[in-house]
């Protein structure tokens, strides 16, 4: 059967697969970037960042042992295959991260939201993908190019962080991300306070078999289809303005690995709140709640756009390469949604 299927089918099947499992994990294991931060933040508990932790570990791990023995091209990925625009990696980390704490959820959770019944996050996704698209190729496109221009790699060493350790300290790329990989492991796993309970860490190796996945199934397509295809992996603000497109003119445009991946964690998100009891129907109320998750998520989706992804995209897909991109804009993410949810919580103004 998959004989008959083109490459971009097999790719979206791929991204289907994965983005279900992401789904479950996010309804079923509570798996979400900014739950993390806030717990660890405002709530006492680290044990979503460790989850983080271990999930980023693992596909790191994962991600350069297959790597290594050619099952996954990551030279051909767009994250080590261009040039590293730093002020556009800061830039766009700080605003996703802010936006993503004004509207409550990153692209990947409020997929997972609406799949477990919250029409607010229907509108954060609308909203988000016409953001990106408004900046990819919409009026914003010309000033995103002029600015922060995507330069293709002139040099033969990508620019990854396992790289750089192979030439300041004479390690074998892989072992050397090996090495980084099990650091996120000791990290996640260690913690005489916030112990990790198995789900956390089931679902955690789930996510990362999910990113591992993505990679592995779009090299093994990207080396055996006619047409080009992407080696990429899971990522969730781009993809989301590409459904929409499908949604309107699926009859002119293919399917794509992110469409898959936007449908499958939805799917998953479905089922999973399906099985926990969770899903419900929930409605915005106030009127002043959907204007900021309506601000926030147009931030959002310029900023995922200018960083070359979101807390999935660069935190986990583009971190398990090992791109020099991912712990830049991880952090200003991170910085970025503190200051948002400062905003929210604490506000700016002292206290009379």
């Amino acid at each position: 059967m998959f004989s008959t299927l083109g490459g971009n089918e097999l790719s979206t099947l791929v991204g289907l697969g994965g983005g279900i499992l992401l789904g479950l994990a996010a309804r079923m294991g509570r798996f979400c970037t900014l739950g993390a931060i806030e717990d660890a933040a405002y709530g006492g508990s680290q044990v979503r960042i460790r989850m983080w932790a271990l999930a980023l570990g693992l596909s790191i791990i994962g991600v350069h042992l297959f790597n290594h023995y050619g099952l996954i091209n990551l030279s051909e990925s767009l994250y080590l295959s261009t040039e590293v625009n730093l002020y556009s990696a800061i830039l766009g980390g700080l605003l996703f991260g802010y936006g993503m704490a004004i509207c409550g959820n990153c692209g990947y959770g409020a997929l997972a939201r609406l799949g477990g019944g919250d029409l607010r996050s229907f509108v954060l996704v609308l909203v988000m993908g016409v953001s990106a698209y408004f900046t990819i190729s919409g009026p914003l496109a010309k000033l995103r190019v002029t600015l922060f221009p995507i330069i293709p790699l002139e040099t033969s060493t990508p620019p990854s962080i396992s790289y750089l350790g192979s030439q300041t300290f004479g390690i074998n790329p892989t072992i050397f991300g090996l090495i980084i990989g099990g650091v996120f492991l000791v990290y996640g796993l260690y913690n005489h306070k916030n112990q990790m309970k198995f789900t956390s860490i089931f679902w955690s190796i789930i996510v990362s078999v999910a990113i591992v996945v993505g990679w592995l199934g779009t090299s093994w397509i990207a080396r055996s289809a006619y047409e080009p295809i992407a080696v990429q992996s899971f990522t969730f603000v781009a993809p989301v303005g590409e459904t929409i497109l499908y949604a309107m003119y699926g009859s002119a445009i293919s399917m794509k690995f992110g469409i898959g991946a936007v449908i499958g964690v939805l799917t998953g998100a479905f089922f999973g709140s399906l099985i926990k009891g969770h899903f419900r129907w929930e409605a915005c109320e106030d009127p002043r709640e959907l204007k900021r998750q309506i601000l926030g998520a147009s931030i959002m989706g310029i900023g995922a756009v200018l960083s070359l992804g979101c807390s999935v995209g660069q935190g986990l897909t583009a971190f398990s390469a090992l791109s020099y991109s991912a712990p830049l804009t991880l952090s200003c993410i991170y910085l970025g949604a503190r200051i948002g949810l400062f905003q929210l919580i604490e506000g700016f103004h002292p206290a009379e």
